[in-house]
C-alpha cells in the first residue's frame, strides 16, 4: 500500500521474499497473495482519490506554466479513458510509472469504476507473479531476482509494443492500406485490388525484422556467453512448476517435436494445399523450400555458431553444441507453415482461432516440455523459435508477392 502511494519502499523484494517464507512453510501462498493484492488495491485507491480531489484544481490553476491547460487536460483525459486505462495493468511492473498512474487516473478524471476494474486486475497480477516467483525460486531468490526482473520487463515492453502496433493497425487500417496500395501504384494499377494482400505482406515484412533484430541479439548475447542467468533461472522456474504430475502430459509434447510428428504436419500441409490451393504446384514447392531448405539453414546456423562458441559455456556443457535447437527451429517453421495456409485457406473464423491457439500450445509446451526434462538449453530453444521464424517469415513474404503478381498477371490478361 505504501509503495503505491509513492512512498520509497521495495515491494517487488518484499512480495519475492514473502515467497520464499512461502516456500520455507512460514506463510500461506494464497493468503499472502490476498494481503499484497488488498494493501496494493488500498494504496492505488487512496492515490485515486488524492489525485482527483486535489490535482485537478492544481492542475486547473497552474497547468498552464507546464503547457497542460484545462483544454489539454480534457483531451488527454478524453484519451486516458479509452485507451489508457489498459496501461493501469502494465504499469505495476514499470517502476517509477506504477507510482504515479494511481495520481493521474485520478486526475485526468477516469471513471472510477473503469480504474477499479483494471487497476485491481493489475495489482492482483502483479502481486502473484512476485510472490510466485520468490515461491518457486526458494534459496535462490535472491540471487535471481534482478534477472528475472529484466527479463520480465523486457517480455513487458515487447507486449507493449505489440499492443501499440495493434492499435495504431487498428486505428489507421485504412490509411496505411491507401498508402500502402499508392507507393506500389508506380509498380502497376492492377494492385488496388489487392490491398488486403498488400497489409499482409508489409506487416508480415515488419515482423520478420523485428525476429531479425532480436536474432542479432541472441547471436551478440550467445558470443559473450550472457545466456547463463536466463538458462538457469528458465529451467529453475519450469520444473519447480511443472511437478511430477505432468510428467505424461510433457511427455506427449515431447513427441509433437520428433521427426514422425514432424513428418504427419508436412503430409497435413500437403494434403491441405491440394486440396485448397488453386496453384497447387508452386504451392508444393513452397512446402519443399520451407522444409528441405530450413533443414539445410538449420544445420549450417549450428555448424557455424558451433565453431564460434566460447570456451567456457557452463551450465550444461553436453548440449552447448546445439545453438540454435533444430527440433525448436523446424518445428516453428513446419508447424508455423501449415498454421498459414490453413489459415490463408479457411473460411471459418473460429477453425482460424482454433488452430493459431493449438499451434501456440503445442510450441509452448513443447519448449517447457525440452527444458522439463533436460533435452536442451532454454536459450538454444529461444534460438531455435527465433532463427525459425525469421526463415518462416521471409518465405511467407516471397509466397505472398508470388501469389499477389500472380493474379496481377491474371486479372491484366483478362482485361
Amino acid at each position: 500500500m505504501l509503495e503505491l502511494i509513492a512512498l520509497p519502499l521495495p515491494g517487488e523484494i518484499l512480495m519475492s521474499y514473502a515467497g520464499f517464507l512461502v516456500y520455507q512453510g512460514h506463510l500461506n501462498w494464497m493468503i499472502s497473495i490476498l494481503a499484497a493484492g488488498i494493501g496494493s488495491c488500498t494504496g492505488m485507491t487512496i492515490a485515486y482519490i488524492i489525485g482527483y480531489k486535489l490535482g485537478t484544481p492544481f492542475i486547473e490553476k497552474h497547468g498552464h506554466r507546464v503547457h497542460l491547460g484545462p483544454d489539454r487536460l480534457e483531451k488527454t483525459s478524453q484519451w486516458f479513458s479509452k485507451y489508457g486505462n489498459k496501461m493501469l495493468i502494465f504499469s505495476y511492473f514499470i517502476p517509477g510509472v506504477r507510482h504515479i498512474t494511481g495520481y493521474f487516473s485520478g486526475i485526468t478524471r477516469l471513471s472510477f469504476r473503469t480504474y477499479m476494474l483494471f487497476a485491481y486486475s493489475g495489482a492482483f497480477i502483479w502481486t502473484f507473479i512476485f510472490i510466485t516467483i520468490g515461491k518457486l525460486l526458494g534459496p535462490q531468490w535472491d540471487q535471481f531476482h534482478n534477472s528475472v526482473k529484466k527479463y520480465l520487463l523486457i517480455g513487458l515492453s515487447m507486449a507493449v509494443v505489440v499492443l501499440i502496433a495493434v492499435y495504431f493497425y487498428r486505428k489507421y487500417k485504412q490509411l496505411l492500406k491507401e498508402k500502402t496500395i499508392f507507393m506500389l501504384k508506380k509498380v502497376t494499377t492492377l494492385f488496388k485490388s489487392s490491398g488486403v494482400a498488400l497489409l499482409f505482406i508489409v506487416f508480415t515484412l515488419m515482423a520478420t525484422l523485428s525476429l531479425i533484430i532480436l536474432m542479432i541479439d541472441l547471436i551478440q548475447d550467445f558470443l559473450g556467453n550472457e545466456m547463463n542467468d536466463f538458462n538457469e533461472i528458465t529451467t529453475l522456474l519450469v520444473s519447480s512448476f511443472f511437478e511430477e504430475q505432468w510428467t505424461l502430459v510433457l511427455k506427449v509434447f515431447l513427441v509433437a517435436k520428433s521427426v514422425p510428428a514432424l513428418i504427419v504436419v508436412i503430409i497435413l500441409t500437403l494434403l491441405w494445399i491440394l486440396w485448397r490451393d488453386k496453384l497447387k504446384l508452386y504451392g508444393v514447392l513452397s512446402l519443399a523450400i520451407v522444409v528441405f531448405g530450413g533443414e539445410l539453414y538449420e544445420e549450417s546456423l549450428r555448424r557455424f555458431f558451433h565453431r564460434l562458441a566460447p570456451d567456457h559455456l557452463s551450465f550444461i556443457e553436453p548440449l552447448t553444441n546445439s545453438f540454435p535447437s533444430e527440433q525448436s527451429l523446424m518445428a516453428i517453421v513446419i508447424y508455423g507453415f501449415f498454421l498459414y495456409l490453413f489459415v490463408r485457406y479457411s473460411h471459418n473464423g473460429w477453425y482460424r482461432i482454433f488452430a493459431i491457439v493449438g499451434v501456440i500450445v503445442i510450441l509452448v509446451l513443447m519448449a517447457i516440455a525440452q527444458i522439463n526434462f533436460n533435452a536442451k538449453l532454454p536459450s538454444d530453444i529461444v534460438a531455435g523459435f527465433v532463427f525459425g521464424g525469421v526463415w518462416l517469415g521471409l518465405n511467407i513474404i516471397l509466397l505472398e508477392i508470388f501469389y499477389l503478381f500472380n493474379s496481377v498477371k491474371h486479372a491484366a490478361e483478362d482485361g
